[in-house]
């Protein structure tokens, strides 16, 4: 919601709630009847309420709108989407999204150091179809720079071995640093 909407919303729920307040008055008879007959038939009868009754509508159109609109990163890709890697002689190579969130979360999840990772894949123009951004959490103890850089190289070797397409641009950003100790699978042997 932006600000001019912000406002719009402050302005009319005020006017909203001086109404109310006049109905309770109305009601609890805190004003009288000759009062508030008067103050109607004055209301009533000039053009400005009209005006601001107009404006009362529209503002609402305008909140209405502002409720049901979503705002969507237009190239932030959804879970069930494809991406076109190559187009050639035997038709075109795609790979799901969700394939491209599994390998790069397994590849950042195999870094000493990162304890929950959460990916978003976006659309890019240019040879690198898509660019990625990684929101990690990091383990106490170890440093964001060592461990975002470690997280690079090894979800950018991960793609390339994929994806067969080098330097996809990766974005790291650390969201928490988680104080419990890392929880590892056993392994059979």
């Amino acid at each position: 919601m932006g600000i001019l909407s912000r406002r719009l919303l402050f302005l009319y729920v005020l006017a909203v709630m001086v109404a109310l307040v006049v109905g309770i008055g109305i009601y609890l008879n805190i004003i009288p009847t000759i009062i508030w007959q008067n103050e109607l038939n004055m209301l009533l009868g000039r053009r400005e309420t009209l005006a601001v009754l107009a404006v009362m509508i529209l503002a609402s159109f305008c909140l209405l709108n502002v409720v049901f609109s979503v705002k969507k990163d237009k190239n932030e890709l959804s879970d069930n989407g494809d991406i076109e890697l190559k187009k050639g002689e035997r038709g075109e190579v795609k790979i799901a999204i969700v394939a491209i969130s599994e390998v790069v979360e397994r590849a950042a999840l195999s870094v000493s150091g990162v304890r929950e990772v959460n990916v978003s894949v976006h659309k890019q123009e240019g040879d690198v179809p898509i660019k990625i951004q990684l929101s990690i959490v990091l383990g106490q103890g170890y440093s964001a720079p060592e461990v975002s850089a470690e997280t690079n190289d090894e979800v950018s070797r991960a793609l390339r071995e994929v994806l067969n397409v080098p330097n996809v641009p990766i974005e790291i950003k650390v969201t928490e640093v988680n104080h419990a100790a890392a929880e590892r699978e056993r392994r059979v042997v």
